[in-house]
């Protein structure tokens, strides 16, 4: 059975008071660690828990299956469709811990205990960007309002009432934060509040989406215990202080935060449109050039979107061109015979990009592997060598990408790059490459039916011209689409 659908039967059973499922008998840390699992209350949403195509995925599960993990127990998720249900279920001892996203506030503090603080973030005021954007507070009765029932956005719009007392708004209790948003992305609803980083990562896929200003100070997100669970915060205070001095949280807001901070209004118009319009007469070759190669389709789709805005004959003064961006010793080396031509240069790219993955030192794991690989494809192996070895030198950890972000811009200073093997290098640049690459992979797995055909879109329905020969030649101009792409930088020879 699908395991959101068993998740699901689980909520059933026990909104019916048949808890076939296994409600826990109590919620104290002797109890997680003799029954073997951890009863975790969550809901759907981009930053808590769902299904990606790699399986379940969201920040609160990676932060709660490490904590089981700790305490060497499994864990068994029952999803809530509101954030009162969640507070109600864990105050009722449904669950061992409420890990949804939840703001700790004054008035939440009265009823329920909270756990550590795991990260900040602030109330923003969200509207579509050619309606009516209130200014401040005083124009928000002005615009119509939207927000999810029971949540910390009611609380803070209760207090700005005083101030302001012909505000209003609407909840409900059908759609999450992030359907709000997509109903003021279509401006089925004027404005709504939501949490900055649901926004962020929101706002790329519904580019039209502004935000008009905040209406809180910084909050803090934590954990929500059932009475009385008085060892099991002894125990989560002791595994934050290690994931926080692990890196954990820091590794864990890298691989769910770290690429949304680039948003380009524009680009990312764009490239929605660019998904329908002209991926579908590439995808094969994508496909293709992934299963050879073990590297998702996606992910090389999201590469040669930052390479070429999928423009098989992009071409830049330094001579890489194509979809994939190759310079003609490259092509070459890749057994590319004509880097124009779009399949020739993907699976001369794909190529490329696994030979990187396979040269990155076995103790960089995960999806840690690829971003130090595209690094790499954009600015040599050698400059991450020297990337790798100034972290560890700053006491940095060498093996994270959320280390490496950081160092890389220091290859412009000479104080540091006379002191490593490769020199100087743009160190900037790889890092913007992989995080625009991040973001593009996310947007694309996320708009994109990726299991079946794009609806109403024939992969066939654009024919596309023969290639031109490739003569190796560099060209003293930008091509009016490759001039689009962020990239545009020439590749080390291998």
């Amino acid at each position: 059975m699908n395991k959101l659908r068993l998740l699901s039967l689980c909520v059933a059973l026990a909104a019916a008071g048949l808890y076939g499922c296994g409600k826990p008998s109590g919620s104290t840390l002797e109890e997680i660690r003799r029954t073997g699992e951890l009863v975790v209350l969550t809901r759907y949403g981009s930053t808590t828990f769902y299904e990606s195509p790699d399986g379940l995925d969201g920040y609160e599960y990676a932060l709660t299956q490490a904590f089981a993990k700790s305490l060497g127990v499994s864990v068994r998720y029952v999803i809530h469709d509101s954030i009162p249900e969640v507070l109600e279920a864990i105050r009722s001892g449904r669950g061992h811990l409420a890990a949804a996203a939840l703001t700790r506030t004054e008035e939440r503090e009265q009823v329920h205990m909270f756990g550590p603080d795991y990260k900040t973030v602030q109330q923003q005021v969200v509207c579509h960007r050619k309606a009516t954007v209130p200014k401040d507070i005083s124009e928000l009765p002005s615009v119509r309002i939207l927000v999810i029932s029971g949540s910390s956005y009611v609380e803070r719009l209760r207090e700005l009432k005083v101030e302001v007392p012909d505000l209003e708004w609407g909840t409900t209790v059908e759609l999450s934060t992030d359907e709000i948003l997509e109903q003021v992305a279509r401006q089925e609803v004027d404005c709504t509040v939501s949490d900055s980083n649901i926004v962020a990562i929101n706002r790329r896929y519904f580019p039209d989406l502004q935000i008009a200003f905040p209406i809180s100070e910084e909050q803090s997100l934590a954990w929500v215990l059932p009475p009385r669970a008085d060892k099991l915060l002894l125990r989560l205070e002791k595994y934050f202080t290690e994931a926080d001095e692990s890196g954990l949280l820091a590794s864990l807001d890298e691989r769910h935060y770290g690429h949304v901070t680039i948003f380009d209004y524009v680009d990312t118009k764009r490239y929605m449109r660019r998904i329908l319009s002209r991926l579908p007469r590439y995808r094969d070759s994508f496909e293709r050039a992934g299963e050879k190669y073990d590297i998702a389709w996606t992910l090389l789709a999201a590469m040669s979107y930052q390479e070429s805005h999928w423009n098989p004959r992009a071409r830049s003064p330094t001579g890489v061109r194509g979809m994939m961006m190759l310079t003609l010793p490259t092509a070459r080396a890749m057994g590319v015979k004509n880097r124009l031509d779009p399949s020739q240069s993907i699976m001369g790219g794909a190529r490329y990009l696994a030979r990187m993955i396979k040269r990155v030192p076995e103790e960089v794991e995960a999806e840690d592997r690829v971003w130090f690989a595209l690094a790499a494809y954009n600015v040599g192996f050698g400059h991450l060598q020297d990337a790798r070895e100034l972290a560890q030198r700053l006491g940095q950890d060498p093996n994270r990408w959320h280390s490496l972000k950081t160092v890389f811009p220091l290859l412009t200073r000479k104080k540091y790059y006379r002191t490593l093997t490769h020199g100087y290098a743009r160190g900037s640049e790889p890092v913007q490459y992989v995080e625009r690459i991040r973001s593009y992979l996310d947007m694309l797995e996320r708009t994109l039916p990726i299991y079946g055909p794009v609806p109403g879109v024939s992969a066939s329905a654009t024919p596309v011209d023969p290639p031109p020969a490739d003569d190796g030649s560099v060209a003293s101009v930008w091509s009016p689409d490759a001039s689009e792409s962020a990239s545009s930088l020439g590749r080390t020879r291998l």
